[in-house]
């Protein structure tokens, strides 16, 4: 009796151990923090070949140029609605945040990325972030 009570508690030993070292859910926060590493990239890199097609380096949309105060990348009031202007010319879909419960994608008049957009007024830059990022990272990518 007592040799099998050894046994159960060195298994258990052994598999809070193995569980604390796998850390399984922070490999799954830091999958999706890559996920918002690639998607920012992405969105970055269509308004860039938004830009580079105009020949005038500015980004051309119906919805005016990129906001210098950070926006929301969706549809509604008080966001910045670029949809239609990278898709489908330069993405298939508009990307969003894997884990925020607010973002979708349904259709270019229906979407919510969860991500930011800013251009800096003085230098011109553009930056793209990720709000929800997780694990106390800051993603953010700048033009």
């Amino acid at each position: 009796m007592m040799e099998l009570l050894i046994a159960i508690t060195i298994l258990v030993v052994l598999t809070a151990v193995a569980l604390w070292a796998l850390n399984p859910v922070g490999q799954i926060k830091r999958a999706r923090n890559s996920q918002r590493s690639l998607h920012i990239s992405a969105i970055l890199n269509a308004v860039r070949a938004n830009i580079a097609d105009t020949r005038t380096g500015i980004f051309t949309c119906a919805t005016g140029d990129i906001p210098t105060s950070t926006k929301l990348m969706a549809t509604g009031a008080g966001n910045y609605n670029l949809g239609s202007c990278i898709v489908p010319n330069y993405l298939q879909i508009l990307p969003f945040d894997p884990s925020a419960s607010s973002s979708y994608f349904t259709s270019l008049n229906d979407y919510n990325t969860g991500y930011n957009i800013v251009k800096n007024a003085s230098s011109g830059e553009i930056t793209v972030s990720a709000p929800y990022a997780e694990l106390g990272k800051v993603i953010s990518v700048v033009n």
